[in-house]
């Protein structure tokens, strides 16, 4: 049997609903001759006979019924199908795979902007990863992430486009009991850590991090000894507070808390900060991903607003 076309069974179900032909061709604004046309054909396609002719209207036969009420319920279900397809169209329907780093994860500004964009788009389902910068660059690549917050710049990625964020101050991080975390609480200087031991996290999960703190140091005349490495940010903080040395850290990490860690201003001579950028593919087509960018700029501008005032 050949499918049948879904304007005969809206034709059809208005007639059963209108129990008369003319009102229902005034209902499809179309004129009477074609819609019992459409009638006719629905009924040959079938063999069966469907309306009952009545002197004042019509009424559906036993296999009209039947029809009457499957036709409903797929003309409801075409409904919700194109609609659907028009949501994915806008933006508003489908999936998104957005990717993190440990300490972009703990900056205010994404919690905030993945809770903003689920309460906007409810139709969009999200899926979170967190991983280290050239973790998150690579599922970019092979299309695993749509996008991605990083802490390194990565520029020169052939596909992907970087774009700044925002900029946080970042902290000493001190063990227990340390000198400099018993002193005047005022910003340290860079040259106030050129004899201490560093605890840094591995220049592979972290390089635009690693190499902003490198740089500094050098600029404020030594090279740090680093002591130990760490995998992630937050195993930094742990070997910190075991008083394995100090750590220099994005200011949000002080919302992971730790056993003791004294923090430390940083002075703004040092000019040293922690960047955070977004992460996307070149040319991505999808109005999804370009609904996310969007809310991305409209949230970075309204906090900037707030700061102005």
């Amino acid at each position: 049997m050949n499918m049948i076309e879904l304007r005969r069974l809206k034709a059809f179900v208005t007639v059963i609903e209108e129990g008369n032909i003319t009102r229902a061709a005034e209902r499809l604004f179309i004129q009477q001759p074609p819609l019992t046309r459409l009638l006719q054909g629905l009924e040959q396609q079938l063999g069966v006979q469907l309306l009952q002719r009545l002197p004042r209207g019509v009424r559906p036969t036993e296999a009209g019924n039947v029809l009457f009420d499957e036709a409903r319920t797929l003309l409801a279900r075409a409904e919700k199908l194109s609609e659907a397809v028009r949501r994915a169209a806008r933006g508003e329907q489908g999936h998104i795979a957005v990717g993190f780093t440990s300490s972009a994860a703990l900056h205010p500004f994404v919690p905030n902007l993945l809770r903003r964009y689920r309460e906007i788009l409810p139709g969009i389902a999200t899926v979170l990863e967190e991983a280290g910068s050239g973790e998150l660059m690579d599922a970019l690549i092979d299309q695993r992430l749509d996008a991605a917050f990083v802490r390194s710049p990565l520029r020169d990625i052939p596909g992907l486009s970087i774009e700044p964020v925002l900029q946080e101050n970042m902290l000493v991080a001190l063990p227990p009991g340390h000198p400099l975390a018993l002193a005047d609480p005022s910003p340290l200087p860079l040259t106030a850590l050129a004899n201490e031991a560093f605890i840094l996290y591995r220049r592979p999960a972290g390089q635009g991090l690693y190499d902003a703190i490198l740089a500094a140091c050098h600029r404020a005349g030594f090279s740090p000894h680093i002591v130990q490495e760490a995998p992630r940010l937050p195993a930094t903080l742990s070997l910190v507070a075991a008083g394995l040395g100090l750590s220099i850290v994005p200011a949000s990490m002080r919302r992971l808390g730790g056993d003791g860690i004294v923090y430390r201003a940083i002075s703004d001579a040092d000019e040293l900060c922690a960047p955070l950028y977004l992460a996307l593919r070149h040319n991505q087509q999808s109005p999804i991903v370009s609904r996310f960018r969007d809310l991305v700029t409209e949230a970075l501008g309204e906090e900037q607003r707030l700061a102005a005032q």
